[in-house]
């Protein structure tokens, strides 16, 4: 499976973007799929993860309430919107997939896209 991301950029405080990642798999429907982040000097962290149906969605305490991911089946394509930016939001966004796993730990995914950089200034 292969998976580009998209969507990143520079942005203000308080500003929103949305974040996309496409897989190249007939069967993307059947995996569930994930975003982490990895801000420079830091550690990737867990962002946001959706059921392959759909149905359920876990979100990091950090984005709750700001971030929404979802998936179009269709399109082979899971999004993240990002609202009401912070500083500390910056970071490479990279999009993960799992046949087996809706996890917080990175080590459960299979496949990963490159990142696409969000920069947030003050």
């Amino acid at each position: 499976v292969q998976l580009q991301a998209s969507g990143g950029g520079l942005v203000q405080a308080g500003g929103s973007l949305r974040l996309s990642c496409t897989a190249s798999a007939r069967t993307f429907s059947t995996y569930n799929m994930a975003w982490f982040r990895q801000a420079p000097g830091k550690e990737r962290e867990f962002v946001a993860v959706i059921r392959w149906s759909g149905s359920s969605t876990l979100y990091a305490d950090s984005v709750k309430g700001r971030f929404t991911i979802s998936r179009d089946n269709a399109k082979n394509t899971v999004y993240l919107q990002v609202n009401s930016l912070k500083p500390e939001d910056t970071a490479d966004y990279y999009c993960a997939a799992s046949r087996s796993y809706m996890s917080y730990y990175a080590g459960n995914y299979d496949y990963w896209g490159q990142g696409t950089q969000v920069t947030v200034s003050s």
